[in-house]
């Protein structure tokens, strides 16, 4: 986790031997940030799908949403390990993850599955570009949860080919639902490290 505002893509200044500042989060803050951020994220990731999962409940798209699913349910209960372990502190807004979450899934798979493989397409490459952010700023002596996070980002990037390979890029309004889509997750990856 960056101790720059997200989306700024710069490591922190400890990450680049430069001395912290007044207001700079110590590297203890840095970590548990990382790891409240991405227990939201993946707890809201495992709640679009749940979405999805209703509304696309005996189709020939389920059982692909049900494998995603359950990496992202195993994502989850690493970071939930962690927060426990760590002593972090989760985010506040979890109740606010578990109805927007649902209902984001549940939308777009209204909309046909090839909205819900944008919502995934979309999703997805938020979460990259997140978690790359992530890899580079963690320290060498952060290798473990380094190396979860990079087996996570792969395992993020196989969804967003999956909902590629399933015609995300022709739903309704692709590009118009993929930024809204993108957006909201920058905002929820900011006000979730935080709050």
């Amino acid at each position: 986790m960056s101790a720059v505002p997200a989306g700024e893509g710069a490591p922190p200044r400890a990450a680049t031997g430069e001395p912290r500042l007044p207001g700079d989060p110590t590297p203890r803050e840095v970590v548990a940030r990382a790891i409240r951020v991405d227990h939201a994220g993946e707890y809201g990731a495992k709640r679009i799908y749940e979405g999805q999962i209703a509304v696309l409940r005996g189709t020939r798209w389920e059982p692909m949403l049900r494998h995603m699913q359950a990496q992202e349910q195993h994502h989850l209960d690493t970071f939930a390990r962690l927060i426990a372990e760590r002593r972090v502190r989760p985010t506040a807004l979890l109740p606010l993850w578990h109805v927007a979450g649902f209902a984001l899934g549940a939308a777009t798979a209204l909309l046909g599955h090839r909205a819900a493989m944008a919502c995934t397409v979309a999703v997805e490459e938020a979460i990259d570009e997140h978690y790359r952010a992530q890899e580079a700023a963690l320290g060498e002596d952060e290798a473990a949860l380094r190396a979860d996070i990079a087996r996570f980002r792969a395992e993020e990037l196989e969804h967003r080919d999956i909902g590629l390979a399933h015609e995300a890029e022709r739903a309704p309004a692709y590009r118009l639902l993929s930024a809204a889509i993108r957006a909201g997750c920058r905002v929820a990856i900011r006000l979730s490290e935080r709050i």
